[in-house]
């Protein structure tokens, strides 16, 4: 096990001393925010401590399978809680209007992954040299000496897996099949999850896809694929937003393809961008800073204002720029 973080022992002492909390994840959670809040909520009801879970938005259907309980629900306001933990959030922003009902709160405190985190907790553990948060609750587990019980374990697996690319992506250590590896050993079920998150596409879901092949855009000696999603495709296809939910890689996948993006339009003159790059070259975590959003080098997304036409230009100019440096 690696050397313990002194921020470690903060964590845990917020942990030791409060008696409510509040976990609470980033807007459009994906399996590392979910995973993440799951596993360590159980972890804090087994200490005898009263926990919630929050998210703005509601659990993908993918990944219902790891919340039988239901414990993952909306936020209400005139709550108040000893500590808040945000866990795979990059900026109090990005906690959408969760932020709005956990401000009557004693501490905050911050795990996350994402190099452009803000540190807006009042204790913060960031790492960005890990591929997924999952890998740091799983380490939390470890030094806390807390049970890793098989529900606590698909739910960290699962956090691994989705923010790996299935031990696909870059970013992936040696570290990430290690943990992955003890996590089967207590119990994760490696065949149930690939199936509900890998193997499992509702019907709306292939309408949505079967739309991105039928839309999307080839530019810049088709180095960049880009696509948008309108309120309407959602309507006709029957898919929910959260069901857009790595689409984007379809379009990453394409041989020539560097850099992919997705445009989805929120509402008039506000528009939710994903970006992926698979040339490590190319940054897209620097590219959406310049926009106000954040992320990792291969995996990031801004949310921006202003006309939708403009948004693109300026977006497919910052790409095109970043694949012309000489370095690419």
């Amino acid at each position: 096990m690696k050397p313990r973080p002194r921020v470690v022992d903060a964590v845990l002492d917020a942990m030791r001393v409060h008696r409510t909390f509040c976990v609470v994840g980033h807007v459009r959670p994906d399996g590392d925010c979910i995973g993440c809040q799951l596993a360590l909520a159980g972890a804090i009801e087994k200490l005898g401590k009263k926990v919630v879970v929050w998210n703005e938005d509601p659990l993908p259907e993918k990944l219902a399978f790891l919340d039988p309980q239901r414990l993952l629900r909306p936020p209400r306001t005139g709550a108040s809680f000893d500590c808040v933990v945000a866990v795979d959030a990059a900026s109090y922003e990005r906690l959408g209007r969760v932020g709005d009902c956990i401000r009557n709160r004693k501490c905050l405190v911050n795990i996350d992954h994402h190099p452009s985190n803000t540190r807006f907790g009042d204790v913060n553990w960031v790492d960005a040299r890990a591929p997924a948060t999952g890998e740091l609750i799983y380490r939390l587990f470890q030094y806390a000496a807390w049970p890793v019980t098989p529900r606590i374990a698909d739910c960290l697996f699962a956090a691994i897996s989705t923010d790996t690319g299935s031990f696909q992506y870059p970013s992936t250590r040696p570290s990430s099949f290690a943990v992955a590896g003890e996590l089967v050993k207590r119990g994760a079920n490696l065949a149930g999850i690939c199936r509900e998150v890998y193997q499992s596409c509702p019907l709306s879901r292939v309408r949505l896809l079967r739309h991105v092949f039928n839309r999307f855009r080839l530019t810049h000696q088709d180095q960049i694929a880009y696509v948008w999603l309108k309120p309407v495709d959602f309507v006709r296809t029957g898919a929910s937003p959260a069901e857009a939910e790595g689409l984007i890689d379809h379009l990453r996948a394409i041989e020539p393809v560097v850099v992919a993006c997705v445009f989805e339009e929120l509402e008039p003159d506000f528009v939710r961008v994903s970006l992926r790059s698979k040339d490590p070259r190319v940054d897209v975590n620097r590219i959406a800073s310049a926009f106000g959003g954040g992320g990792h080098a291969a995996a990031a997304g801004a949310r921006i204002r202003g006309p939708r036409l403009s948004i693109q230009r300026r977006l497919l100019a910052a790409i095109q720029e970043s694949i012309n440096q000489p370095s690419c």
